[in-house]
């Protein structure tokens, strides 16, 4: 079977709904945006609007309550006023400027168009029969709560507070997996790259390598949170630990380690503090620009931002999509894939892979035993799981990302895709020079991607065109 490298990433928790609306509003034209993912929400950090910590449910005015009335239909389903009132107060949660300076009548009308096209979009994957696991779901609430430095306990106190239930968050989350997944399905089949495309990739990669963003970058942090409304002295006690830890690292302890024991960033016992390889467009910039100057093997910081303080550590860089030329961090990898049937559900497929994980951590059996005998992955699978060694954009989004915060020898809890549950494990890696095919196989990957989002524009589009759009009532607050 193969699981290479789907170019849509897992969409995010749309219950926060700020991206296509602020991202709209910037373009200032009327352009359809590919939201963003939750692997894109991996590597670009924490940037999802989480609602602050005392963020508490919009008051409607005084004297007045929204009314409850019809303003579309969708193929004849409705869109309430209620729906996209709600919508227009998360994206106001946001504290975007532009956003705010925008008269809530066009806000409403964007949002109301937002909400049609995803209407007509899952509508069309419910035809398909798209479907989303519990497992799923799990994964991505897990994965915006890692990237904002809380646990998922604590993400959910956050919603409760903006006033969206666990079940609507829920909700919201599973329609954008569904939205991306039928993405995925819609457009893999539609973009092609030629071989002349790669050429001028890579003659444009040889010509541009000093431009920004021409860099991939792996970084690892050990984060000292402040909390809110937190005293001076609170803040200078932290601050120092933060220093502490910073001079520990640079004198030469063990950074995963030190991460491990002192970060408070939720997986970093697991992760040992890595964010993985990933474009420098994609990291914070205020991580960005503290580690311009750091060399690999270097520490920066610590450095201040809203979640805390930030010991950094650089454990790799190099041009991005291996340059013309480049070095890459390469992985060996192996895993298991098990799919959910008629037989077994995604919780019991989950709760398998639970328990090969158990045994191979207690002795009693061995990874690549397990892979021969139960991974349908059958490609691999004779040859005990393994996948051989690999450079950062093979693999699906969730694969890659769970695979890039393995340090060698760990395993994965288990990680579903569109293909099925994964258990993975990372077994060694290595920085090699890409030889002539795998630079073409990363250009086409990098062109790909660029022209699944083109792409993105004219199919949501078409869609939405297809489907009965009857607009009734104008939003009213």
């Amino acid at each position: 079977m193969n699981f290479l490298r789907s170019t849509l990433a897992l969409a995010c928790a749309a219950a926060l709904a700020t991206t296509a609306v602020a991202q709209t509003q910037r373009a200032q034209q009327p352009r359809t945006q590919r939201p963003m993912g939750i692997t894109d929400i991996m590597r670009a950090g924490p940037v999802i609007a989480v609602p602050p910590a005392d963020a508490r449910p919009p008051a409607a005015p005084q004297g007045q309550r929204a009314a409850e009335f019809i303003v579309a239909l969708v193929n004849s389903e409705p869109i309430t006023n209620t729906e996209v009132q709600k919508r227009i107060d998360r994206v106001m949660q946001d504290g975007n400027p532009e956003i705010e300076r925008m008269p809530r009548a066009q806000l409403a009308r964007q949002v109301l168009e937002q909400l049609i096209s995803e209407r007509a979009q899952l509508q069309l994957a419910k035809e398909q029969g798209v479907r989303v696991d519990d497992t799923a779901v799990d994964q991505g609430i897990a994965v915006v709560a890692r990237q904002n430095n809380l646990s998922v306990a604590e993400l959910q106190q956050r919603i409760a507070q903006a006033g969206l239930s666990r079940d609507e968050f829920r909700a919201n989350v599973r329609n954008q997996l569904l939205l991306t997944r039928l993405r995925e399905r819609e457009l893999e089949s539609k973009v092609k790259v030629t071989d002349a495309e790669v050429d001028q990739f890579l003659r444009d990669q040889r010509g541009g390598a000093n431009a920004p963003g021409a860099q991939d970058i792996n970084l690892a942090q050990v984060l000292v949170a402040v909390p809110e409304n937190a005293s001076a002295s609170q803040l200078a006690t932290l601050q120092k630990r933060a220093q502490d830890i910073a001079r520990r690292a640079r004198a030469g302890e063990d950074f995963a380690k030190l991460a491990a024991e002192a970060s408070d960033a939720p997986d970093a016992r697991n992760s040992g503090g890595a964010l993985g390889l990933r474009n420098a467009d994609r990291y914070p910039p205020l991580f960005v620009e503290s580690t311009q100057s750091t060399p690999v093997g270097g520490i920066a910081g610590p450095v201040r931002s809203g979640a805390g303080f930030h010991v950094i550590k650089v454990l790799a860089r190099e041009r991005a999509n291996a340059g013309a030329d480049g070095v890459v961090t390469q992985t060996q990898v192996r895993h298991i894939l098990i799919r959910p049937d008629g037989n077994r559900t995604p919780e019991q497929v989950v709760a398998l892979l639970n328990d090969y994980k158990r045994r191979i951590q207690s002795g009693t059996t061995d990874f690549a035993t397990l892979a021969r005998d139960q991974s349908q992955d059958t490609g691999s699978a004779r040859n005990g799981g393994e996948l051989g060694w690999t450079v950062p954009g093979t693999f699906v989004p969730e694969f890659e990302d769970a695979m890039s915060r393995l340090q060698p020898g760990q395993i994965s809890d288990p990680i579903s895709t569109r293909f099925g549950v994964h258990l993975i494990q990372v077994e060694a890696r290595r920085d090699a020079k890409l030889n002539p095919e795998e630079l073409r196989t990363a250009a086409r990957n990098a062109l790909r991607d660029k022209k699944m989002d083109d792409a993105y524009e004219s199919w949501a589009q078409e869609v939405r065109n297809r489907a009965y759009v009857e607009l009734r009532e104008p939003p009213q607050s």
